[in-house]
């Protein structure tokens, strides 16, 4: 790992307490449903869309989420399954699911990860629910069997799509090198989810991947972890706190022109996560303006 910067980071966390200071005003937002205080859209990010996956609010209702992603100014979503089963729900379902988030001034820019088998109908389903909602890129897993049928379907339904590292206990796609070994010579609709904490524990740089596969990056999953390379269980915590170089995966994007979205994964506390989640954001917010 690259160490970082002691200094810089106090200059970062300075920063980052300002966007905790939301928090107060969640519990009263969240429960009424309304907007924050600040106009939406406020707070654009220096040469980055931040976005949520709500495997991050897991435990919280589809209101509760959106409600939580307003008071944050985060206005891109991705959607897990526990708020929409890409893979069995309707379509009207999705599509219901779909309008609900741009009627709160949301975009579906992501999921959470999709099971793609290698049968057609199944994956033909999962297809057609994502454009019913109008996904931007669906996050997944396909079976590598499956990916010459993948290809098929993302050519059929001009899809962009985004296979999911999850470090050394996948044995499919650990790292993002085994991801792009398999997609590389496929569509390039075909890209890659680069899940920082997970690469890094799968013993692969995320800064190093993000560069090396920049043409194909699709989608980032955001977290920190304390986890050594190799380590099969992940040790997340706020984006910050951990082993992992946020800096320089914030600047590897800038410099990529990264048109993506940053998409926060905070799985350290399941039961309440607005906390951490807002530290995190705080965090990367704070970074990107010194960036800047």
């Amino acid at each position: 790992m690259i160490p970082k910067e002691t200094h810089t980071r106090r200059e970062i966390l300075k920063t980052a307490a300002l966007g905790a200071l939301t928090l107060p005003l969640l519990g009263a937002t969240a429960a009424r449903g309304g907007e924050s205080p600040g106009r939406a859209g406020a707070g654009r990010d220096p040469g980055l869309r931040l976005g949520v996956t709500s495997y991050s609010t897991r435990t919280m209702t589809l209101d509760e989420t959106i409600a939580t992603l307003k008071v944050l100014r985060i206005t891109n979503a991705a959607l897990f399954r526990n708020h929409c089963n890409w893979e069995t729900a309707t379509v009207d379902e999705c599509r219901a699911v779909g309008e609900k988030l741009k009627a709160a001034g949301l975009a579906l820019t992501g999921s959470g990860v999709i099971n793609l088998a290698n049968n057609e109908a199944t994956a033909r389903k999962a297809f057609e629910n994502v454009r019913a909602a109008g996904m931007a890129t669906m996050v997944c897993k396909p079976e590598v069997a499956a990916l010459p049928l993948v290809e098929k379907l993302a050519k059929v339904y001009d899809q962009k799509l985004a296979i999911h590292n999850h470090g050394p206990e996948d044995k499919v796609y650990p790292t993002p090198a085994v991801i792009w070994d398999a997609i590389k010579s496929l569509d390039s609709r075909i890209g890659l989810c680069v899940d920082v904490g997970h690469s890094a524990r799968g013993g692969q740089e995320p800064v190093e991947a993000i560069r090396k596969y920049a043409a194909r990056v699709y989608d980032i999953h955001m977290k920190d972890s304390t986890a050594v390379p190799g380590a099969m269980k992940d040790v997340p915590v706020e984006v910050g706190a951990g082993r992992l170089d946020i800096r320089g995966v914030l600047r590897a994007l800038l410099d990529i022109k990264y048109k993506g979205v940053v998409t926060f994964e905070y799985e350290k506390v399941a039961a309440n996560p607005v906390t951490g989640l807002a530290e995190s954001v705080g965090y990367v917010r704070g970074m990107l303006a010194a960036l800047a």
